[in-house]
């Protein structure tokens, strides 16, 4: 039998370009389009429940790297994508607004068809999980998680002129405004902060891959959005985390008043943590929140002429999905009058 060296020659060859098709395929299924044409980049790991995360400004998806490997090895499927603008998606002029960025993580979740998620935002992505709660309702999600958030209104408490600073920096010149920001993001600047390198140039290095114009737009959308009414229509479980020293979203601006707007929110403040605590003290917010997904739910409690599922239905939140009657019984106080039922979503 001859041997063909000319094939074998042409193997390293064959098989490179193989695998750079294997990546192209990789990358094509990592992408969807959305309304306008917009390409959306998100990264899907694992298998379970579903965790969605949502990104910081002006940061990526790759901002979510230490929660992602710890709830995928907890048994999680785990996806964040890189809002418009930012990262490895598209970079459109316009529609650098909550609406449209509510509107992207839609159909996103809705491509990948999720349902029961555990929805958890970080600062401005806090914001874009809560316009996605207000404007798409929660029948697909089981619980949130606020972390830094900029709801429900910062610049009703912020001066204004601190976002026009921040604006008027990303234009003289947006690289050195990013590692700036990185020092009060962190905590750095505090005494005793273990600064790591590592962490400041990775933060660089997703805010450069962004879009100036994205970037800019989006100071405007995190700080001028009042996400009052959102906050208020949000029906599901939610954790609030900051961290007291946050410099970068104030908690009494933000975690503060989200505990107050949301039925049945939980809050955890965390003494001399930073903005960017999911990466600083990573261990320490991944088990709080795994723990919060562990939670037994709570009993909800709605008032009924009778314990019949129909009349149960007509106020619950949450009549399309099924759920459990745990219990009744009547309240005769000045108040409140009437006969009650305690019932259970059983997704949750």
């Amino acid at each position: 039998m001859t041997m063909d060296w000319t094939v074998i020659a042409l193997l390293p060859l064959l098989c490179g370009l193989f695998f750079q098709l294997l990546d192209l395929t990789c990358a094509q299924s990592s992408t969807i389009t959305v309304r306008d044409g917009s390409k959306i980049f998100y990264k899907d790991w694992g298998t379970g429940q579903p965790i969605v995360f949502s990104h910081g400004a002006p940061l990526s998806a790759d901002d979510w790297d230490a929660q992602m490997f710890f709830f995928g090895t907890h048994g999680f499927r785990v996806v964040a994508h890189d809002r418009r603008g930012h990262g490895r998606s598209s970079q459109p002029f316009n529609g650098h607004d909550m609406d449209t960025y509510s509107d992207d993580l839609a159909t996103l979740i809705e491509y990948l068809n999720l349902t029961n998620i555990i929805l958890i935002g970080h600062s401005t992505g806090g914001g874009e999980i809560t316009r996605y709660m207000g404007r798409h309702r929660t029948k697909r999600i089981a619980k949130a998680v606020l972390i830094a958030s900029v709801p429900p209104h910062l610049a009703a408490a912020v001066p204004m002129q601190v976002f026009d600073g921040f604006r008027a920096a990303l234009l003289a010149d947006r690289s050195q405004f990013y590692k700036d920001t990185t020092i009060p993001f962190y905590g750095y600047n505090r005494a005793g902060a273990n600064k790591s390198q590592g962490v400041i140039d990775h933060f660089w290095a997703q805010c450069v891959q962004g879009s100036k114009k994205a970037h800019y737009d989006e100071i405007i959308a995190l700080s001028e959005t009042d996400f009052t009414a959102d906050l208020q229509r949000i029906d599901r479980p939610l954790l609030v985390m900051q961290g007291d020293d946050d410099q970068v979203v104030p908690f009494p601006a933000s975690g503060q008043l989200q505990a107050q707007l949301v039925r049945n929110a939980q809050l955890k403040l965390y003494p001399g943590f930073p903005h960017g605590m999911c990466t600083t003290h990573a261990d320490v917010i991944n088990n709080d929140i795994l723990a919060f997904i562990q939670q037994a739910p709570r009993d909800l409690l709605f008032q009924t002429r009778s314990s019949k599922r129909s009349d149960a239905t007509n106020v619950h939140p949450c009549a399309d999905e099924p759920f459990q009657i745990y219990g009744e019984y009547t309240i005769t106080d000045a108040k409140s009058q009437g006969r009650f039922i305690i019932i259970r979503p059983m997704k949750m």
